[in-house]
C-alpha cells in the first residue's frame, strides 16, 4: 500500500471545495453572531473522563482514545462538541441568565455514521443556555433555517419529535437500562418485531402504546392521532402541545412529525428537530432541547441548540462562482510592486505570473490584468 494513501473515510479537501467550505464557515458564524452568539473554540483533545461524562457516554464507541505521554492519563479526541460547550458554560463562564455560544471545528469518529460518510466531520453548532421556555427552541430552529438560507440551500423540510413522549409512556414502569436502549433503537429503526420483544416485560397498555408510535409519523394530523391513541397524561399532552406550537411558528417551511424518531435520545430531553434538504442522504441538521447536558458539570441549565457538518452542507449548497482576480506580471520594479500591494490592500486577489509560466491556476477567474501604460500600472479587463 502506498504511504500516501489515507485511512478509510478520511479525505483531503482540495482547493475549490476548501474555498467553498471556508466561505460557508464565515457565513454561518456571521449569521450566528447576528443572533448574539459568541464564538468558542474547545480543544480537540481532552481527558477521557471529561469527554465521556454524562450524555457524552453515548459517544464512547465513536471516540478515538490514546494515552497522554506527559501524564499517563487516558485522553480522547472529541466526537462531538456539545459536551465541551456545556463544560465551558458551566465551569469557565458560569454566567447567570442566558448564554449563547457557537463553534466550528473538526470532530473525529472511529466509524462513519453511514456508508460514504466521513470520519472527520467539520461540525458547526450553536447552543443557547439558561432559558427553559420554547422561545429558545424556536430560536435554535430559526437560526438553523437562516444558516441554510445563507448557504443557498433550498427546499428544506423540518421533522419534529419529542423525547418526552416515550418518557411519558414509560413513567412509573421500571425498565432496565439495557432494555430501554433496545426500545429506543427499535423505535428509531421502526422495527415492530424487535420493539415487541424489547417491551415484552412492560404492561400491555405500555407495550401497545410503544408499538403505536411506529405509525405516528406524517403531517399535523399525527399530533391529533397521538392524542387519541396514546394513554393521556399531563407530560404527554405538554409534549404534543409543544410540538404543535413550534410547528405553528415555522411559517413557510414544510413540517412533518415522527414521534418514534429517537436518534440521539441520550442527549435530548424535550423537542428535537431534524432538517432534510434535497440531495442529502440523511438529515443535514439535527438539534433540539437537551437540558441535562450540563448536569455532570454541576450546572444543570436549560439548553437547546443544533449542529451540522460543513462537509455535508457544501455537497448540497448552491455552487459559488470562482473569485475574480487580477493577473499581473512578475517584476521587481518598485512601481509594479506598489501597484500590486495597493490592489491587495483594497481586497483584490492579484496573481503574479512567475517567469516562464502563464496563468496555470484553476481556483480564481482572472478577468482583469495589470499592464503598464504610459509609465503607469493600470488594470484593464481581459
Amino acid at each position: 500500500m502506498s504511504a500516501w494513501v489515507l485511512p478509510d473515510h478520511i479525505a483531503d479537501v482540495l482547493p475549490s471545495e476548501a474555498r467553498h467550505i471556508e466561505e460557508l464557515r464565515r457565513g454561518l458564524l456571521d449569521t450566528a453572531r447576528g443572533y448574539g452568539y459568541e464564538l468558542v473554540m474547545p480543544p480537540l483533545l481532552e481527558h477521557l473522563e471529561s469527554l465521556l461524562s454524562g450524555t457524552g457516554r453515548a459517544l464512547d464507541l465513536k471516540t478515538f482514545k490514546l494515552v497522554d505521554q506527559l501524564s499517563g492519563r487516558s485522553m480522547g479526541l472529541r466526537a462531538d462538541t456539545t459536551p465541551q460547550v456545556a463544560r465551558i458554560d458551566a465551569h469557565l463562564l458560569n454566567r447567570d441568565g442566558v448564554t449563547r455560544l457557537c463553534y466550528c471545528g473538526p470532530v473525529l469518529h472511529t466509524r462513519p455514521d453511514r456508508p460514504h460518510a466521513t470520519r472527520e466531520p467539520l461540525q458547526f453548532g450553536a447552543e443557547i443556555y439558561g432559558h427553559a421556555g420554547l422561545e429558545a427552541d424556536l430560536e435554535a430552529l430559526s437560526l438553523a433555517r437562516d444558516c441554510l438560507a445563507v448557504a443557498g440551500v433550498q427546499g428544506a423540510t423540518v421533522d419534529l419529535g419529542h423525547a418526552g413522549i416515550v418518557r411519558a409512556l414509560l413513567a412509573g414502569t421500571a425498565v432496565p437500562a439495557e432494555t430501554l436502549a433496545r426500545v429506543h433503537a427499535a423505535l428509531a429503526a421502526k422495527d415492530a418485531s424487535e420493539l415487541a420483544g424489547a417491551a415484552q416485560d412492560c404492561a400491555a397498555p405500555v407495550r401497545s402504546a410503544l408499538l403505536a408510535l411506529l405509525r405516528l409519523y406524517g403531517e399535523r394530523e399525527v399530533l391529533d392521532e397521538a392524542g387519541r391513541v396514546l394513554p393521556s397524561s399531563p407530560a404527554l399532552q405538554q409534549a404534543l402541545a409543544q410540538l404543535g406550537w413550534l410547528a405553528d411558528q415555522l411559517e413557510g417551511t414544510p413540517v412533518s412529525f415522527d414521534l418514534a424518531d429517537l436518534r440521539g435520545y441520550a442527549y435530548y430531553s424535550g423537542a428535537r428537530f431534524a432538517v432534510y434538504v434535497p440531495g442529502a442522504a440523511d438529515a443535514l441538521v439535527r438539534g433540539g432541547r437537551y437540558d441535562e447536558v450540563g448536569a455532570v458539570f454541576g450546572r444543570n441549565r436549560p439548553a437547546a441548540g443544533f449542529s451540522l457538518d460543513l462537509r455535508e452542507l457544501v455537497a448540497v449548497a448552491a455552487p459559488r462562482p470562482l473569485r475574480a482576480a487580477v493577473r499581473a506580471p512578475w517584476g521587481d520594479a518598485p512601481a509594479l510592486r506598489q501597484a500590486i500591494a495597493a490592489l491587495r490592500a483594497r481586497g483584490e486577489t492579484v496573481v503574479c505570473a512567475l517567469p516562464g509560466h502563464g496563468s496555470e491556476i484553476d481556483e480564481f477567474h482572472c478577468d482583469r490584468e495589470l499592464i503598464e501604460q504610459g509609465g503607469q500600472w493600470v488594470v484593464q479587463s481581459i
